[in-house]
């Protein structure tokens, strides 16, 4: 089971994950749990997001100074 998390205007999927789970790395997993939201890069108030349980989060080893999404945009 999911916990929820509600965002507030002009957060985005990095900042989420710092806030939530301490790391901004994770926001690799908060995208692959909320897919239908993906069309946010910057969210408005208001959107409820699935939180992935810590378990889940154990199975992410993390090679590079940028989470997955933002790595493979700085090439």
């Amino acid at each position: 089971m999911y916990s929820t998390y509600t965002t507030i205007s002009g957060q985005t999927w990095d900042q989420i994950a710092y806030e939530v789970y301490g790391n901004e790395y994770y926001c690799d997993k908060l995208m692959d749990a909320n897919r239908d939201k993906l069309q946010y890069f910057v969210f408005p108030d208001g959107i409820i997001l699935k939180l992935p349980s810590n378990e889940s989060l154990a199975q992410v080893s993390v090679s590079s100074d940028f989470p997955t999404w933002r790595a493979m945009l700085n090439g």
